[in-house]
């Protein structure tokens, strides 16, 4: 969108038969789903990159603010049934609900979230930045925003200063599963993910996220890109270290710049030519590297209305063993998982009166086995399958589930990995502190001229919200290095982007689809 907006001619060579990648649609007969993300946070992001090219994101796309955002069920060692929280984002409201919890944790979740929205306005223009090397960290902007990260610390050991319940710590760690990685791992830079949940809301687009992707290949359409679907490139054609061009389906594609959004370790590994590249983005190092968990799916066509939020995720009784089996390469008696039921408030994913359900269990990635060979998931996945289903009328409440399923599509990580994601770690490379600015693929590509990546593999990581901000932060460095002036610059782009920064999070979510 941004490149064809700045006038420059692009085409877009999409493997799938769909646009969208890991948020495509999935069908299953007259049933409906999200393939990847179903949480989608931050929309002023993306209504900038549409007001940019003059348009609007609500042009496209119906968007709802959920009330709950999502219901936590945190399961105990004690015996008793699970804690029950419907969060929501009356901050008021939320603070009783963890008071009640907790007697403290109300005021120290007011806390959290006061320390928090500093920590955003400190960190969104690293966010929003280029990080080449240390000379980038070594700005104002950094400088001001350094005494806030402590990368030394998890954000569990980080809630602990907050809150005195672990319940209230998991309701506010959790969110590390965003970015595939266990909050007693994650580094404590990323509490700011639940505090932008409760600022500025969880949304639902209808249709499903897949329906934001769709959105943006229509306005690419209008823009003038081009949309090549069912075309995998099959490497990247070089002159010496400058990319020239793709091969798709046996022919040679030439272009002036080639911007690669294919999972970005799985790219290096499969696109360049060994040959061309540097000792670290060799196969070996390449592998070496940590990489985020997979995870289990079921896609779900149901018989009947399911009487659960849009979102509801339960955390395990055994939750640090149970993390700990997904490092190492286990199965747990007693997995934490995720059940999206986005058919109470969208009717165009099931025939009226069924639910489309997705359910997401993590698990270990291909490559996580600590002893042995990774899990043999021809034997384990029907297996988890039948576990799962029982798990939702027995965990979730839901009556009769596996006898109601009417439609159904089952990815184990194997399934992701042949996807060409590599070792199926559906959230790309971990985001652990070495991993993180310039120690991720960059967005000009090292070592190569003309060649870029977007995505979840580069900075700033992982999840929609950021990954679009990946894509500004590239587009503007491709249009300074064609000379043209990128549509994020243009005067009246800036101004709805102040606009924006300067609202509060409601006025930035009225502006969204005035709902």
């Amino acid at each position: 969108m941004l490149l064809a907006g700045a006038g420059l001619d692009v085409t877009i060579f999409e493997s799938q038969p769909v646009i969208g990648g890991r948020t495509r649609r999935l069908e299953a007969g007259p049933y409906s789903f999200d393939c990847g993300p179903t949480f989608f946070m931050m929309p002023y992001v993306l209504e900038e990159i549409f007001g940019s090219v003059g348009m609007a994101t609500s042009d496209f796309v119906e968007m709802k603010r959920l009330d709950p955002m999502y219901r936590l069920l945190i399961g105990n060692d004690r015996g008793t049934k699970p804690t029950q929280i419907d969060t929501t984002g009356d901050l008021q409201k939320m603070a009783a609900r963890l008071e009640a919890v907790q007697p403290g944790d109300g005021r120290a979740f007011l806390r959290f979230i006061a320390d928090n929205r500093k920590k955003l306005a400190l960190m969104e223009p690293i966010l929003r930045s280029p990080i080449r090397g240390l000379s980038d960290l070594m700005t104002l902007d950094a400088m001001k925003v350094a005494p806030v990260l402590r990368p030394w610390e998890s954000i569990y050991t980080h809630l602990t200063r907050y809150f005195k319940s672990e319940e209230s710590r998991l309701a506010m760690s959790f969110q590390s599963k965003y970015l595939g990685m266990s909050p007693f791992e994650c580094p404590s830079l990323f509490s700011i993910l639940p505090f932008i949940e409760y600022e500025y809301g969880v949304w639902h687009p209808i249709g499903g996220c897949n329906a934001l992707v769709a959105a943006m290949a229509e306005a690419c359409s209008r823009l003038g890109a081009r949309i090549e679907t069912a075309c995998p490139v099959e490497r990247v054609m070089f002159e010496g270290k400058r990319a020239c061009g793709v091969v798709v389906r046996g022919e040679e594609q030439r272009f002036d710049h080639v911007v690669v959004n294919a999972d970005a370790t799985w790219a290096m590994k499969n696109l360049i030519p060994a040959s061309l590249r540097r000792a670290d983005q060799q196969d070996a190092a390449l592998d070496a590297k940590r990489y985020s968990c997979s995870t289990f799916m079921l896609y779900l066509g149901m018989e009947g209305e399911v009487d659960l939020p849009h979102h509801t995720i339960y955390t395990s009784t055994k939750y640090r063993q149970n993390l700990a089996d997904i490092g190492e390469g286990r199965l747990s008696e007693d997995a934490s998982f995720y059940v999206c039921n986005p058919s109470r408030i969208d009717p165009t994913l099931a025939p009226a009166g069924d639910s489309s359900l997705y359910v997401l269990v993590p698990t270990a990635n291909t490559k996580a086995a600590k002893d042995g060979a990774p899990i043999d998931w021809k034997k384990a996945g029907p297996k988890l399958r039948e576990e799962t289903l029982e798990r939702l009328s027995t965990v979730m409440g839901i009556p009769d589930a596996a006898r109601r399923v009417k439609a159904e599509i089952c990815f184990t990580p194997d399934d992701w990995r042949a996807q060409n994601i590599n070792h199926g770690a559906t959230f790309n490379l971990a985001h652990n502190i070495t991993q993180m600015l310039h120690w991720r693929p960059q967005h000009k590509l090292q070592g190569f001229d003309n060649l870029w990546t977007v995505g979840g593999g580069t900075h700033p990581g992982s999840g929609l919200p950021v990954i679009f901000l990946a894509s500004e932060i590239t587009s503007r460095l491709l249009c300074a290095e064609c000379g043209v002036k990128s549509p994020l610059d243009a005067p009246h782009a800036r101004r709805a982007a102040e606009e924006l920064t300067l609202a509060t999070p409601r006025d930035r979510s009225g502006l969204l689809a005035g709902v």
